[in-house]
């Protein structure tokens, strides 16, 4: 029987680009760190990522919007 090779684990950048392309409404950082950058309420955020999904252009867009 043939010993297995031992293949080197490297790290990648995959789902990173994506996972910053969205705001998880369920985790308080993220909740505040929009709500800083848009200068809205945490709730409003929370109340934004519900309404158009949780794609982070979308709800910077509704929360421009509601100024």
């Amino acid at each position: 029987m043939a010993a297995k090779k031992a293949t080197k684990k490297t790290t990648t950048a995959r789902g990173r680009k994506q996972d910053r392309a969205r705001v998880a409404g369920g985790q308080d950082y993220e909740v505040k760190y929009e709500a800083k950058k848009t200068g809205r309420s945490a709730p409003a955020v929370k109340k934004a990522v519900k309404k158009v999904g949780n794609a982070r252009k979308r709800v910077e867009k509704k929360l421009a919007k509601k100024r």
